[in-house]
C-alpha cells in the first residue's frame, strides 16, 4: 500500500479551559490528492490543518508527513518543506514582490533570481511586477505572490487555509482554477480549507466535511452531488444546488 503524504492519527486539539477544537480524528491523504476540508465556522477545519505545520500543537494523537512524525524536527525546518497559503497572504509590505517570493530561499542562504522569475511565470504574473511592493498589487495578484512564495522551495505538500476568501468571485474562480492546474502540473498534494462547498466540489478530488471537531463525511464531489455524506454534508451541498436552481429559473 502506498504510504500517505499526510496522515492524522487520532489527532485532537483541546484549548486551555477545556474547549475541544478537534476531537480525535484520523485520515490518510494519498500523494497527489487534492483534498478540500469543509465545514461551518468553528468546525475545527483550520485548527486541524495547522497541526500539520505545527502552527497549532496537537494535544493528542500523531501527525505524519511521508511517514515522519511532524514533531521529529524543529518547527522552522518542518515548515520549509511545506507550502502554506492563507487568506491574509502575509506579505512583507517593505519588501518588493520578488523579495517576498525569495524569502524561503534566503532562509536557506540562497539567492536565485532565476527561480523567482520562474515562480512569477508559474503564477501568471508579469516579471516586471517583481520590483513593486505589495500595496501596488490587487488582492488577486497578492494572493498569487503568496502561492509563488509557498512553492519557492519546491514543496510537495501545499496547505491552503481559506486562500481565496477575501477575493471577488471572478478572481476567486480564476485563481482557484490556476491553483488546481499547478497542483496537477507539479504533482502536489494539496489540502485546502474552505467554507465554500461549491469551491470544494469544483476543485477537489476528495471532500472531508467537519462538524464539532470530527469528520462527518469523506466523499468524492460526484458522490456528494449524488446525495451521499449524510445530513451535515448535504446541508452544505444544498447551498450551491439552490443557487444553480435559482439561476436556471431566472434564465428560463
Amino acid at each position: 500500500m502506498e504510504s500517505p503524504a499526510l496522515a492524522f492519527d487520532q489527532v485532537g486539539v483541546t484549548y486551555p479551559g477545556g474547549a475541544v477544537a478537534v476531537a480525535g480524528v484520523s485520515v490518510r491523504v494519498a500523494p497527489g490528492s487534492f483534498v478540500a476540508l469543509v465545514g461551518q465556522s468553528g468546525s475545527g477545519k483550520s485548527t486541524l490543518l495547522k497541526t500539520a505545520n505545527r502552527l497549532v500543537a496537537a494535544t493528542t494523537g500523531r501527525v505524519t508527513i511521508d511517514g515522519q512524525d511532524v514533531t521529529a524536527e524543529a518547527p522552522h525546518a518542518l515548515r520549509r518543506r511545506i507550502g502554506y497559503v492563507f487568506q491574509g497572504v502575509g506579505l512583507f509590505p517593505h519588501m518588493t514582490v520578488a523579495e517576498n517570493i525569495a524569502v524561503p530561499l534566503r532562509l536557506e542562504g540562497r539567492r536565485d533570481d532565476a527561480r523567482v522569475a520562474e515562480l512569477l511565470d508559474l503564477v501568471d504574473l508579469p516579471r516586471d511586477l517583481g520590483t513593486r511592493r505589495p500595496a501596488a498589487l490587487s488582492g488577486g495578484q497578492r494572493q498569487r505572490v503568496g502561492v509563488a512564495r509557498a512553492l519557492a522551495n519546491g514543496a510537495r505538500l501545499l496547505l491552503m487555509d481559506e486562500p481565496f476568501g477575501a477575493l471577488d468571485p471572478v478572481t476567486r474562480d480564476t485563481l482557484g482554477r490556476r491553483v488546481r492546474e499547478l497542483h496537477d502540473r507539479l504533482g502536489l498534494t494539496t489540502i485546502m480549507v474552505t467554507h465554500d462547498m461549491a469551491e470544494a466540489l469544483l476543485l477537489a478530488d476528495r471532500v472531508l466535511v467537519m462538524a464539532e471537531g470530527r469528520f462527518v463525511a469523506d466523499e468524492t464531489p460526484a458522490a456528494l452531488l449524488g446525495g451521499a455524506g449524510g445530513a451535515v454534508a448535504q446541508g452544505l451541498v444544498a447551498v450551491p444546488k439552490a443557487q444553480m436552481q435559482a439561476l436556471a429559473e431566472l434564465t428560463a
